[in-house]
């Protein structure tokens, strides 16, 4: 298994969701360059991925999912849903994605005991996908995915979280 695959199952455990996962964590944020059309794109081409992972401890245990895979099958998805075709020959638009988990992350919680706000560790992830002008190589549409990270969740969870994230990036593309 690539090193990298650690870290995009990671990501599957923060991301995906459906009726009965919980996705209420889960920020999704779009941004389109207000100057492109984004239907006048018909066909891409993947550029590359890149996975990060900040996990000075050592707590982070991976799924047994193949998050690079995962991914791309989740992009390719939503993008042949908007009528873009992938192609090797001259795309429209170059596709890529940064993945990363930081386990390290601290957020202000109440405790419950003594009902003061304390600094607990909230491992957090997140997902961004950039589709590029294959011309000018400006970025012309951008979604991220911010989660909490949840050791727990099941191989299924982590998909069905990771689809919620994904699709709800692109429902809007081309809206905006």
């Amino acid at each position: 298994m690539k090193p990298h695959t650690f870290l995009i199952a990671g990501l599957l455990s923060l991301l995906i969701g459906c009726a009965t996962v919980p996705t209420g964590d889960i920020e999704v944020t779009t941004e389109t360059d207000p100057k492109v059309n984004l239907q006048g794109y018909k066909t891409y081409a993947w550029v590359g991925t890149a996975q990060l992972l900040n996990d000075p401890m050592g707590q982070w245990e991976p799924g047994k999912v193949d998050l690079d895979s995962e991914l791309r099958f989740l992009i390719d998805r939503e993008l042949r849903g908007k009528k873009l075709t992938q192609t090797t020959n001259q795309p429209d638009l170059l596709v890529g994605f940064v993945a990363g988990v930081d386990m390290s992350v601290l957020g202000i919680k109440k405790d419950p005991e003594s009902r003061m706000m304390v600094l607990k560790n909230t491992p957090k992830g997140a997902l961004v996908v950039l589709l590029i002008d294959s011309n000018t190589l400006y970025p012309v549409w951008v979604g991220s995915a911010v989660a909490n990270v949840n050791q727990e969740r099941s191989t299924e969870e982590m998909q069905k979280r990771l689809d919620y994230a994904v699709r709800s990036m692109f429902s809007e593309f081309a809206k905006e």
